[in-house]
């Protein structure tokens, strides 16, 4: 069956499958690993309203670092590190949590960022 007489069955059941032009590399990233796909060709299927991606290409694995893999990692601020930082420095809240989010959770880096020289 060719392709295009593939492609009008699948429309006549309400699915339909593009093309995304351009793609030259799709990093698929895990906590510990990478996978790159280079001359990479991706499909977009769409399936009443459910859309899927089908990927192919030249697949290598690359470690992930531990520094990149720690960036990564949204930093959780619990409120109460918030609301110790604002006690000991005298900080709003949202100047707290920046700290907070600078020291990468740190509460005495955060302190000392807010403290005065």
């Amino acid at each position: 069956m060719s392709p295009k007489k593939m492609k009008g069955m699948l429309k006549n059941m309400g699915i339909n499958i593009d093309e995304l032009e351009g793609v030259t590399e799709v990093i698929i990233r895990m906590p510990d690993k990478e996978i790159v796909l280079n001359n990479a060709s991706v499909a977009i299927m769409d399936a009443h309203g459910q859309r899927s991606y089908q990927i192919s290409g030249d697949a290598t694995e690359r470690p992930l670092s531990r520094a990149a893999a720690e960036a990564e990692k949204p930093i959780e601020i619990p409120e109460s590190d918030v609301d110790l930082v604002v006690s000991q420095t005298g900080a709003k809240p949202e100047e707290a949590r920046a700290a907070l989010e600078e020291a990468k959770g740190d509460l005495a880096a955060a302190i000392l960022l807010l403290s005065p020289k």
